[in-house]
């Protein structure tokens, strides 16, 4: 168990972050096949691109630092800028990275990797090839520049819908911590996590280790491929975070996954029927209009027409505003096809 005291500073200082390199990290993970899946339509899309970035750029030896349960902390570092992170606020953050520090993670992650994991180079001559790069003075420069490239060909095009859902998960845990403090807040965060005499638990670990937070707080980072587990930094070297599943990660699958809905689309218009069937959790008017690829204005205007037809409610959750099916567009929903349920990483990155 891994368990991070809490005091009253910390509780003041803690807050939600968002990390599009942990997701890219948490995706190659899934194709390289560590712990995850992704459903058909993903995984049939971007295996293609990630063997020829595997073929064709060093990706090898960023995949040979992770194994089924850990990677290192330098490849995909703590948000330093909370909800406004960004992936070249990211990169930024990898390059900076002292090189003492790079070759302790990446020695660490080496000796902790199964000789049988599924990253494993296939041949000696790649075996040798990746510790070579790993080997070298301008490693930082080499993964910061590989993570890059695997960001642009296999997520960049899908980061505003994944951002969304992050962002969806946010405000909805945000009106909890405004209503009922940190125990509601985390109440439902993950199976795994509990709040328990002024301390965050994460059960069911390898590792057993007390963190006291010292006051800096504690960083929450929803994720769409970390499911249904969760993950934390808990080395001094990093700010502590606990990166946990995003809620309502179903409409990560329903671009691929569902088809259209048929005659709901034919009685509200399709836009409006893909905006009542995504609203399966509440939602603001900008995490919606990123996850449908819509004008914010447009999303306006078609949550406002659901509302006067009585379909949608809305309600204040801290400085934002959510909505939400009411009975009458949950009955209304109910008759769309359903998407498929997606399945994600213990990652002790410590």
């Amino acid at each position: 168990m891994i368990r991070f005291e809490v005091d009253t500073e910390d509780l003041l200082h803690s807050r939600f972050a968002l990390s599009p390199l942990f997701e890219l990290n948490c995706l190659l993970r899934a194709l390289a096949g560590l712990p995850g899946r992704l459903p058909p339509a993903w995984s049939d899309r971007l295996v293609p691109v990630f063997r020829r970035l595997r073929a064709e750029t060093p990706l090898e030896a960023v995949l040979a630092l992770h194994s089924p349960t850990q990677g290192p902390g330098f490849t995909a570092p703590p948000p330093r800028l909370g909800l406004a992170q960004t992936i070249e606020d990211d990169l930024e953050q990898v390059r900076a990275t002292p090189l003492d520090l790079a070759r302790s993670e990446i020695a660490a992650a080496l000796r902790h990797r199964h000789p049988t994991s599924p990253t494993s180079p296939g041949t000696t001559d790649s075996a040798g090839r990746a510790a070579a790069l790993l080997a070298r003075d301008d490693v930082v420069a080499l993964v910061a520049g590989t993570l890059e490239t695997a960001w642009r060909g296999l997520l960049a095009p899908s980061w505003p819908q994944l951002r969304a859902i992050c962002e969806r998960d946010v405000l909805h845990r945000s009106g909890r911590l405004g209503q009922g403090g940190w125990e509601a807040a985390l109440d439902d965060l993950a199976a795994q996590v509990r709040w328990r005499d002024r301390g965050i638990e994460i059960l069911h670990t390898t590792a057993r280790e007390t963190v006291p937070l010292g006051g800096r707080g504690l960083l929450l980072i929803p994720s769409v491929f970390l499911w249904p587990r969760v993950a934390a930094h808990t080395a001094p070297t990093w700010p502590h975070a606990l990166i946990y599943p995003a809620r309502g990660i179903a409409a990560l699958w329903e671009n691929t996954a569902r088809p259209e809905p048929g005659a709901l689309a034919g009685l509200l218009g399709r836009t409006r029927a893909r905006v009542l069937l995504a609203l399966e959790e509440p939602a603001g008017t900008t995490q919606l209009a990123r996850a449908l690829g819509i004008a914010v204005g447009a999303a306006g205007d078609h949550l406002a027409v659901l509302r006067r037809a009585g379909l949608l409610d809305r309600a204040r959750a801290g400085r934002g505003v959510l909505y939400r099916r009411t009975p009458l567009g949950d009955a209304l929903a109910r008759g769309a096809p359903e998407p498929e349920d997606p399945p994600a990483l213990e990652d002790g990155r410590n």
